[in-house]
């Protein structure tokens, strides 16, 4: 065994070239064990200016945490730091770049942050009748356009719906891994779709009467597609994956959950998620419509069975 080097503290560099400590930061729940661990080396593979994204070398999944402006979309394997449009911190960092995560602290390039408090990623959407879920996802149906689905014309999503409504799971599983890491997008369209339905799944089950059979299938769905990621998708698709099947939304699709528990306004949430120039929302927001309509088909299969 060789000696390892001490990693070394990044700070900040003003312009005027004195050292700043680590920014504070707020740390999703869905990386607790990979930032509360001893530090470990990561890479950058991925840097925007609002956000920026460490692969983690070794470890559990997810293995990409991201960084994230206070005016940027929140994954849920993000850490939000300081906004980028008055401090510009990630203005150091470079693709490639070595970095370290663990010990409550993320190091990228010239910048640090630390973690000060954390945050949930999973809402709270509370009881659900179907009524209530019936007349969401009619107004989701109103709002979104299939057209912008980065997987338009493709008939592996349609396809999936049309099994998990059915709940055929023999068919929802094959038809589940061959959209994985499918399409544009350093999250394929697949995997944001995927994601969507399987936080709709589970989730809105959970909270719905007569769910159980919608999270049953959420469960085998994310087993199938979780698997082998490294070999299936990229690390953004994988990590969107497993924070899925693990009922973690982003903070965007949280709210668009949210809307169609009626915990929120609905069209607002879906505005935010499926905005012009944001990547996935709209493949995301379609599997949360095909998740949800699920969710109801299962329901009401499990009602006809009790009263047959």
């Amino acid at each position: 065994m060789t000696d390892r080097p001490a990693p070394r503290l990044l700070v900040t560099e003003p312009a005027d070239g004195t050292s700043l400590p680590p920014v504070p930061g707020a740390a999703s729940l869905a990386l607790r064990e990979v930032l509360e661990r001893p530090r470990t080396p990561a890479r950058v593979v991925a840097v925007f200016p609002s956000s920026v994204y460490l692969l983690l070398k070794s470890g559990a999944d997810p293995r990409v945490v991201v960084l994230a402006g206070s005016d940027e979309a929140r994954p849920a394997n993000s850490v939000i730091v300081p906004s980028v449009s008055r401090h510009q911190p990630f203005a150091g960092v470079r693709e490639g770049d070595e970095a370290w995560v663990g010990d409550g602290l993320v190091e990228a390039g010239d910048f640090g942050v630390r973690v000060k408090r954390w945050w949930d990623p999973r809402p709270v959407l509370g009881p659900l009748t179907t009524a209530g879920l019936r007349h969401s996802v009619m107004a989701l149906e109103n709002v979104l356009d299939p057209a912008a689905c980065g997987l338009a014309g493709h008939p592996g999503p349609a396809a999936l719906a049309a099994h998990c409504a059915a709940g055929d799971l023999a068919r929802a599983v094959p038809a589940a891994e061959r959209i994985v890491g499918l399409g544009p997008g350093l999250t394929p369209s697949g995997d944001d779709v995927l994601a969507g339905l399987l936080l709709s799944l589970r989730l809105l089950g959970s909270v719905l009467d007569g769910g159980g059979r919608a999270v049953w299938l959420a469960g085998w769905l994310a087993a199938a597609v979780t698997a082998d990621t490294e070999t299936r998708t990229t690390p953004m698709g994988a990590a969107a994956l497993h924070c899925a099947a693990a009922g973690r939304p982003a903070a965007e699709a949280a709210a668009v959950l949210r809307g169609l528990a009626g915990r929120e306004q609905l069209v607002p949430a879906v505005g935010r998620l499926a905005r012009p120039g944001r990547a996935g929302g709209q493949d995301l927001a379609w599997g949360l419509l095909a998740g949800a309509r699920a969710t109801l088909a299962l329901r009401g299969e499990a009602v006809r069975r009790a009263t047959a």
